[in-house]
């Protein structure tokens, strides 16, 4: 049986997200794409020997309904290989979370996250991107993809909401972009990776096989889910705070249209979108990122406000030194228990 690779860290990780579980949400949408902004802060802000590269949109994605949310074309960033890296190509997909109501998808389109009006238009390529050997040993100097996200479901929805001018279109976006890549070179790389990061991480497990598919079987493909693995884990109140949530996006924005058979014929759709059910029928070698205490799944997912009303679990979910020896063993036991893949 395939195996799949999972590195597990012991460290506290922040990994955006923005929804809106009540009508009133509007205002923590807005902090959580602010906090968002200053943690990505280094990505677009230069420094001495930065290596700033320019937005590239992909103009003839309209014509084939890829568009972000609202309706602009989509677009990423690319560096060039050279050398010994020059026909190996890395794809990394940008994270920020995603939108399950209309309310927080009209909130999107005003980002850089629903549109490319938005999006900056140089971004420095850092870590796994970077072009530095010292700090980027593997691939810096491999080509270099950054694909901007914009559509709200992990680059998986197929449809539309008129009346609010939204469009969910983010399996095109996915198609376009891998389109235009392959016609700049990428169909004739000797080996290829495609990563992501957050929602980023999803999407690099539900479009693993595809993009294996892209290639011939001489190409050595393989992906990489950095904090990509959210767990359908029940809250300190036996909610489902995150199953939630991913029934909205996958019923608003048509994402089970594009989710794999291979699950769907078992579960339901909104099963399907949780990588512990979609990873045992990848066939493409996976490897699997992710923090032991992710702290986004720890105060969002674990333990939401709407769950903790009076507070008791308030210094916990901020700092796990404080976390008593009852809570520590909640802890692990859904955010260990729940990262067993087969």
């Amino acid at each position: 049986m395939k195996r799949v690779l999972i590195w597990v860290l012991s460290l506290w990780s922040i990994v955006g997200i923005g929804w809106s579980r009540s009508e009133d949400g509007l205002q923590e949408l807005k902090a959580k794409d602010r906090l968002l902004s200053f943690l990505e802060k280094d990505a677009v802000s230069p420094g001495a020997n930065s290596l700033m590269i320019p937005l590239t949109l992909i103009q003839g994605a309209a014509s084939k309904g890829a568009v972000c949310l609202d309706g602009t074309p989509p677009g990423y960033h690319l560096d060039r290989g050279f050398g010994s890296g020059s026909n190996s190509w890395l794809i990394q997909l940008e994270g920020g979370g995603w939108c399950n109501t209309v309310r927080s998808c009209v909130f999107r389109k005003t980002t850089r996250r629903g549109s490319s009006k938005f999006m900056e238009k140089r971004l420095n390529f850092t870590g796994i991107l970077s072009n530095k050997a010292e700090e980027n040993p593997d691939f810096y100097n491999w080509n270099r993809v950054k694909l901007r996200y914009c559509d709200g479901a992990s680059f998986a929805g197929e449809g539309q909401n008129e009346a609010n001018q939204l469009y969910f279109r983010g399996q095109r976006i996915w198609s376009a972009a891998m389109e235009e890549l392959m016609a700049k070179g990428m169909q004739n790389a000797e080996q290829a990776l495609l990563s992501g990061c957050s929602a980023g991480g999803l999407a690099s497990i539900l479009h693993c096989d595809e993009f294996k598919d892209l290639f011939p079987s001489t190409t050595k493909v393989k992906c990489l889910s950095d904090a990509g693995v959210f767990l359908d884990a029940t809250n300190v109140a036996g909610g489902h705070t995150l199953r939630d949530m991913y029934r909205g996006v996958v019923t608003l924005q048509g994402v089970q249209k594009n989710l794999p058979n291979t699950c769907t014929s078992q579960m339901d759709p909104t099963s399907c979108f949780f990588p512990r059910n979609l990873i045992a029928n990848i066939q493409t070698p996976l490897f699997l990122l992710n923090a032991a205490y992710d702290a986004w799944q720890v105060q969002e997912s674990l333990i939401p406000s709407s769950a903790d009303p009076h507070g008791f679990w308030r210094d916990c979910k901020m700092d796990h030194s404080h976390c008593n020896s009852s809570q520590m063993l909640f802890l692990q036991v859904r955010e260990t228990g729940h990262m067993v893949c087969k």
